[in-house]
């Protein structure tokens, strides 16, 4: 079994007040390693969140966007002060969420939520595209269904884009020629009643290639609506295969931060970059801020 070791006992990234679009949450971030550089594409809000009501109220309308941070050591950011990428779409009229980011050939491709705000239920995986981390284009719907917790293999399958998702409860896989058509759809893992991971599972940032497969980092969520971060190890030629799965969670709230927020009792990731032969796993905590944890290479072991 292993385990998660945070490199800060404060949070990385917190909100800034004098920032309105992420004045209330700074949270749930993609992370690459480019060129020297740690880069974050966090979630951010406007506004604290409202869950109440059988539909969103305007009254209490909360903004989602996209910021951009990077890092020479992967703790210390430098943040720009305007969002990377802003909701343009009517399903994106409350805002751009959850981002994760994969690089395949020579394209960068991020998939987010849009949420449309009309019902609850009201989110769409969508996509964006950019050939240097700074112009985006697309703002497309993936899936023409409620649906999250998307992200790219990093790598073509058999001439194919792979796309793990979330069709509630279960992590799915999916595939496409063109990005437009997708008529595979497949479960690859499901809850495990009576555990941390029984209500629902959601795969965190793009799988990470290993010798010995694809590491699968996801979230779980039990019946108290904690959630915790647990790790699998995917076939490295056949990523809907589940080689090994860890029992036990390899991040769970403990501290302050992690158990006190906007939403209690998440630590929530989007992504992970190998750096100095280390795992370094960006986390949201309590849907406002972030943290990071790390582990050696070598000590991820199924």
């Amino acid at each position: 079994m292993f385990k998660l070791e945070r490199l800060s006992d404060k949070p990385i990234l917190s909100p800034i007040k004098d920032h309105n679009w992420e004045k209330a949450a700074v949270f749930n971030t993609a992370a690459l390693y480019e060129n020297g550089l740690i880069h974050l594409f966090y979630r951010a809000s406007d506004n604290s969140f409202v869950l109440d009501g059988e539909k969103p109220m305007e009254k209490n309308k909360f903004v989602s966007s996209i910021g951009h941070a990077v890092s020479k050591d992967g703790i210390k950011f430098t943040r720009s002060c305007s969002p990377i990428i802003i909701g343009e779409t009517e399903q994106e009229k409350w805002g751009v969420e959850d981002p994760r980011i994969t690089k395949i050939d020579d394209t960068y491709y991020m998939m987010y939520t849009g949420f449309g705000g009309r019902e609850w239920e009201d989110f769409k995986i969508c996509m964006v595209y950019s050939k240097d981390l700074k112009n985006w284009e697309g703002h497309d719907i993936v899936f023409d269904e409620s649906n999250k917790d998307a992200a790219f293999l990093p790598e073509k399958i058999d001439g194919n884009f792979v796309v793990f998702h979330r069709r509630v409860p279960n992590i799915w896989v999916s595939y496409s020629k063109d990005l437009k058509s997708w008529p595979v759809h497949k479960t690859i893992m499901a809850p495990i009643e009576g555990t941390w991971d029984s209500k629902k599972i959601g795969i965190a940032g793009p799988p990470i290639k290993r010798e010995d497969g694809w590491l699968l980092i996801y979230h779980g969520v039990d019946e108290n609506n904690v959630y915790r971060l647990g790790a699998a190890l995917l076939d490295i030629n056949d990523p809907s295969k589940v080689i090994a799965r860890q029992k036990e969670p390899i991040l769970e709230p403990e501290l302050e931060w992690e158990k006190v927020g906007n939403v209690p009792n998440v630590v929530f990731s989007c992504g992970a970059v190998e750096f100095q032969d280390k795992y370094y796993v960006y986390y949201g905590a309590a849907d406002t801020c972030i943290g990071v944890a790390t582990i050696d290479k070598n000590k991820v072991i199924f």
